[in-house]
């Protein structure tokens, strides 16, 4: 026998709608010929849109330098797990956009990564009363063919949420025709 749980008769139902812009067509092409940090401050500036992810998430900004990237974002309801907090999950991405976007800002054209692995530290609990986020994504060492970054999230009040650390495969992007 399979129980279904129903919400509670005065739990209000939520709604969240988004849109994207298709990162394949639109986002690559303008891409080309920019360096990581050039690609960054062009989505930063909003002359490129966002990736998807971040638009669903809701990160409220991006400031590249480079070897070092913040973003931010304000928590949300939508982004709580079932015991009231803010999803592991969402944290690590933040952590996880912060420290590759870090080593995208390194890059020459023509050349990109992937994340080899996260290490996330999960050090307080996160929610509504957290405020603003800022992850800070730092580059630690870049070599030819890996780099290694960290991020750490902090909330409103200054006090470190959790922290990560990221190695990132780089390579070379085949020749777009």
């Amino acid at each position: 026998m399979t129980q279904t749980q129903q919400p509670a008769p005065d739990a209000a139902q939520r709604s969240r709608t988004f849109s994207w812009t298709d990162p394949a067509t639109v986002r690559l092409a303008a891409l080309n010929g920019l360096d990581g940090l050039g690609q960054l401050q062009a989505m930063a500036s909003g002359e490129i849109p966002a990736p998807p992810v971040m638009v669903m998430l809701g990160l409220e900004g991006l400031e590249p330098e480079h070897g070092r990237v913040v973003t931010v974002l304000t928590p949300q309801e939508f982004h709580y797990n079932a015991l009231g907090t803010v999803h592991g999950g969402i944290i690590s991405t933040l952590l996880d956009t912060a420290a590759g976007c870090a080593v995208h800002s390194v890059l020459p054209a023509g050349t990109s990564y992937t994340s080899i692995d996260l290490n996330v530290k999960f050090l307080r609990p996160v929610t509504l009363a957290s405020g603003t986020l800022r992850c800070e994504g730092t580059v630690v060492q870049r070599g030819r063919r890996t780099a290694y970054a960290e991020a750490k999230l902090t909330d409103a009040a200054g006090r470190l949420a959790a922290h990560a650390t990221s190695s990132c495969l780089l390579f070379e992007l085949p020749p777009t025709t």
